[in-house]
């Protein structure tokens, strides 16, 4: 009688903690599409798309060892220079903090970017899942080092010293003078009024992702495909510089 009773009690508990987990696993899967709901209504200019890869990265971030994010950048470099398309978001609020122009790299294009690069010197953007990192006062004033998350494709951010920091080519005066905004020897650029904003914002360990429609890093890219992840890749503190 009593191994029945002991049985029945186990078999009570394992349910109990069944349904506790799948109640912990369907609230959360709620909260991420709440989210990912608020951060689409704060931004109804970004494209779908962007945001949606935007958010699957930063998830599988998390769930592979990085720590959760407070907020979030989002640079569409399919959009031309001449437009909005920085976005920062709070994760913890579901809300958009600053939209802004922000540059691409000289070698990248001209009104638009094209031709990404991970090779120092070449003087084009990169792509994919970045860590903003430190800040520090440099040739263009306060500053923000990035580092790379994604191998082969950006984890030589630190080395070419891809950085973000005012300058300023990146205005609507430039737009109504030339079209487009200045161009950077690779670093996301961004308007010298918001640049305080943007480097306290994301400082310390927040994340950056930049998009393009480049079909070989959707299909590969560790982040936009994570059933079995890679490495992350590892971000060297001992490489500093600006550009």
């Amino acid at each position: 009688m009593l191994k029945h009773s002991k049985q029945r009690t186990f078999l009570m508990l394992s349910g109990l903690v069944l349904s506790l987990a799948f109640s912990f696993q369907t609230n959360a899967q709620s909260f991420d599409n709440q989210l990912h709901d608020q951060l689409a209504s704060s931004a109804p200019k970004l494209n779908p798309d962007v945001l949606d890869a935007a958010f699957k990265a930063t998830q599988c971030a998390v769930n592979n060892g990085v720590a959760m994010p407070e907020r979030l950048a989002v640079i569409d470099f399919s959009l031309p220079s001449s437009e909005q398309r920085m976005w920062i978001f709070d994760l913890e609020q579901g809300r958009l903090l600053l939209k802004d122009l922000v540059a691409h790299g000289k070698n990248s294009g001209n009104l638009e970017a094209s031709e990404f690069s991970n090779i120092e010197g070449s003087h084009q953007s990169s792509i994919g899942l970045f860590k903003a990192s430190e800040s520090y006062r440099g040739m263009h004033g306060y500053s923000l080092r990035l580092d790379g998350l994604e191998p082969g494709i950006n984890d030589l951010a630190r080395q070419r010293a891809i950085v973000i920091h005012g300058a300023d080519y990146v205005s609507p005066s430039w737009v109504a003078d030339y079209g487009r905004i200045g161009r950077s020897h690779g670093c996301p650029a961004v308007d010298q009024k918001v640049i305080q904003s943007v480097v306290d914002n994301l400082k310390g360990g927040q994340l950056v992702f930049k998009y393009y429609p480049d079909q070989k890093w959707l299909q590969t890219s560790s982040f936009l495909n994570c059933d079995t992840p890679s490495q992350l890749a590892e971000a060297s503190a001992s490489t500093q510089g600006n550009s």
